[in-house]
């Protein structure tokens, strides 16, 4: 049933791109496309790969032209799309092809769908926002209770990378006694997955009544979330093997066949910082050595940046207590059901649809939020 007509459709059309255009242009998107084009020109003079000394300022060129494509691609295609279908729906105004109208309105919700990625994207401005993320849910005291909240945190996001179009690797994942996890180490793969998740960074915590409580009480949980970027090869981190204490063991948990066969299983401790990694997701210790280092260098690259710009608590390498009033965000269960984040005040009340990975609601407030903040 047609409940617009092609005029009321073309009319929001209109003044949707309108909205495209400003935001456009208070991004400065055209400036981007001038930088990019002079980024080009440089990397194409022979001479500057043949100079040693300028081989950082090529790999930040490299860096940044990935980025700013990343960046007005997207920009691009919305402009010429609106375009396109404003034009589609002049000559179907000229035909009288009223029966067109549901059509275009539907093109219209898609494209407005995309807008709001672009324009939360646009957020995301921080130099490590587009890399890929190492994501860590420890549960804090309670045994139990607070291990198998660990373990429903940790599906719901599996749940979000998946409808988010992410990949997962389980870098380190170990099995509670009794049910959940002791702790979970994950790397989330694809564009803005860091600058998306740094949002979860913090205590999450769980009120309801308990399935391991014979007398149907109510608890408290508590679990912490950790977020870093993982960095690029290039950057150089100073690691010396003598800080480092290397232990290997058995794999356990969900790893494959080989798991509690072969002493494949890697953790490094870095005894300056205290930071822990371990990594049990490949066969070989070899590998899965490599890949501990590799998120060692993560935690200390983003310790790192931290101490350098002052601002620890907003860059999240400061590990708080697991406990009260360390937590970002509430879960209710009991005695009503309710998701709040305690930093940006968002909350619903369809606490299932977040355990079953709906972020994304809770993830744009928190950067709309961090935004408005740096602004003020």
């Amino acid at each position: 049933m047609q409940t617009q007509s092609l005029k009321e459709v073309q009319i929001k059309f209109n003044d949707f791109a309108g909205e495209v255009e400003s935001l456009y242009e208070s991004l400065k998107i055209d400036k981007d496309v001038a930088k990019l084009s002079e980024l080009r020109k440089k990397l194409e003079d022979p001479d500057v790969w043949q100079d040693n000394s300028r081989r950082e300022e090529m790999r930040i060129a490299q860096t940044s032209i990935a980025a700013l494509e990343r960046k007005i691609e997207g920009w691009q295609k919305i402009k010429k799309e609106i375009s396109n279908l404003l034009e589609y729906i002049e000559i179907a105004l000229l035909e009288k092809e009223e029966k067109m109208a549901d059509e275009f309105s539907k093109k219209l919700e898609k494209l407005q769908k995309e807008f709001t990625s672009l324009e939360l994207q646009s957020l995301l401005s921080g130099t490590e926002d587009t890399c890929n993320a190492f994501l860590n849910i420890h549960p804090g005291a309670g045994g139990t209770e607070s291990q198998d909240w660990a373990d429903m945190l940790y599906r719901a996001y599996l749940r979000w990378a998946e409808r988010s179009g992410f990949a997962v690797d389980i870098i380190d994942y170990q099995e509670g006694e009794e049910a959940g996890i002791k702790n979970v180490t994950i790397l989330v793969k694809g564009l803005y997955a860091y600058g998306y998740l740094k949002a979860e960074n913090g205590i999450h915590r769980l009120v309801r009544i308990s399935p391991f409580d014979s007398n149907k009480r109510r608890h408290t949980s508590f679990s912490a979330v950790h977020v870093s970027p993982e960095i690029s090869e290039d950057i150089e981190i100073d690691i010396q093997e003598k800080d480092l204490r290397i232990d290997t063991y058995r794999a356990s948990g969900a790893g494959g066949q080989h798991v509690n066969k072969t002493d494949s299983a890697v953790r490094i401790t870095h005894a300056p910082t205290g930071i822990v990694v371990a990594c049990q997701n490949e066969r070989s210790q070899t590998k899965n050595k490599a890949t501990a280092m590799k998120l060692l260098k993560a935690r200390l690259y983003e310790r790192a940046e931290e101490e350098k710009q002052k601002e620890i608590e907003s860059k999240s390498g400061e590990r708080k207590d697991i406990s009260w009033g360390n937590q970002i965000r509430s879960y209710v269960f009991h005695p009503y059901n309710m998701v709040k984040d305690l930093r940006t005040g968002h909350e619903t009340g369809n606490i299932q649809a977040v355990m079953d990975g709906d972020f994304d609601a809770f993830i744009d407030a928190f950067l709309r939020f961090s935004a408005s903040s740096k602004n003020s």
